[in-house]
């Protein structure tokens, strides 16, 4: 097993960079061009605080999908497992992460899970809060905390591009308000997925959130258990069955821990009592993941041993 270092992050983000050539970077994100797409940064910080870092890791993107995974953890605290998931299903889709066809084709029409575009929105629904803009400021100051950052913050370019750009999830979200599995004000509930979608970070930052998951939920502050233990089980489930779309079967396969992707290029990687993983890859394949980056979370999960069904456990 190889030994965690910088120069060592240094010659696989070299390794993995060539993969970016098969992906597209996403043009409908503001500043988002070619000059991108051979970008690729990581981040990993483990458990005892020790942080790595290699290739572009201060390339900031907007969070994109992987705020789901933020928004189902503020979910889960305001009403519990049991309500979450009467309201969004818990099964893995081989479909399109924006589908609306699964909606309409099988016996229940809730989304099949929160990790996709459907579901994030039918959470994002369940967030308590006076306000769009209450609700937000509970998100983003949770996930301040969660990362020890307050500078980060929603960009309105980002924001308005999501919003003007945002049919396919307006469909979704008017669709589901017709069959009752989403009962608030649909432009409400759609607002605050546009901005937290749309919140800028960096490598570090999400290899924090992936600590976060990886120490229990612990604040990096205070040491205070802030999500409790049976929802951060549900939560790192969830990403390890559905977090990279359709290609969820393979990670869960090929890297073995849980991840989440967003169409940003970033990826968030959690390995239980070892370390976060943050990555920016911004050319990304017809499924939404990051091309380079998804080749280096593999590589990493191999070399370093993270793979949690491994001989070891994920030790070796």
């Amino acid at each position: 097993m190889i030994e965690l270092t910088t120069s060592y992050l240094e010659e696989a983000i070299e390794d993995s960079r060539p993969f970016a050539a098969s992906g597209n970077v996403n043009m409908n994100l503001p500043n988002f061009d070619e000059t991108m797409k051979d970008r690729l940064g990581v981040s990993v910080i483990t458990t005892d605080l020790e942080c790595y870092s290699a290739g572009e890791h201060r390339q900031f993107v907007p969070m994109q999908s992987t705020s789901k995974v933020i928004g189902l953890m503020l979910a889960l605290q305001d009403f519990g497992k049991e309500r979450v998931f009467n309201a969004v299903g818990m099964e893995p889709m081989g479909d399109f992460f924006n589908s609306i066809s699964q909606l309409e084709s099988y016996d229940t029409s809730k989304p099949f899970n929160p990790m996709i575009n459907a579901g994030a929105i039918a959470v994002s629904a369940m967030i308590k809060g006076q306000s769009p803009e209450n609700r937000f400021n509970r998100y983003l100051e949770f996930l301040r905390e969660i990362t020890d950052n307050e500078k980060l913050d929603m960009s309105e370019d980002v924001y308005e591009a999501e919003r003007a750009n945002g049919s396919r999830n307006r469909a979704l979200a008017y669709f589901m308000h017709s069959t009752g599995t989403l009962v608030t004000d649909v432009e409400e509930a759609l607002d605050l997925y546009y901005r937290m979608n749309s919140v800028m970070m960096c490598c570090d930052d999400f290899a924090r959130v992936g600590l976060f998951l990886a120490r229990g939920g612990r604040s990096p502050r205070s040491n205070e258990r802030l999500i409790p233990s049976n929802h951060l089980r549900t939560v790192k489930a969830i990403m390890m069955t559905s977090g990279m779309y359709n290609s969820s079967g393979h990670y869960a396969v090929e890297a073995g821990f849980p991840c989440k992707s967003g169409v940003s290029g970033s990826i968030i990687g959690a390995i239980p009592g070892r370390m976060g993983i943050g990555v920016v890859g911004p050319a990304i394949d017809e499924k939404g993941n990051s091309t380079a980056g998804g080749a280096l979370i593999k590589k990493l999960a191999q070399d370093l041993g993270l793979n949690m069904f491994g001989e070891n456990g994920g030790t070796g």
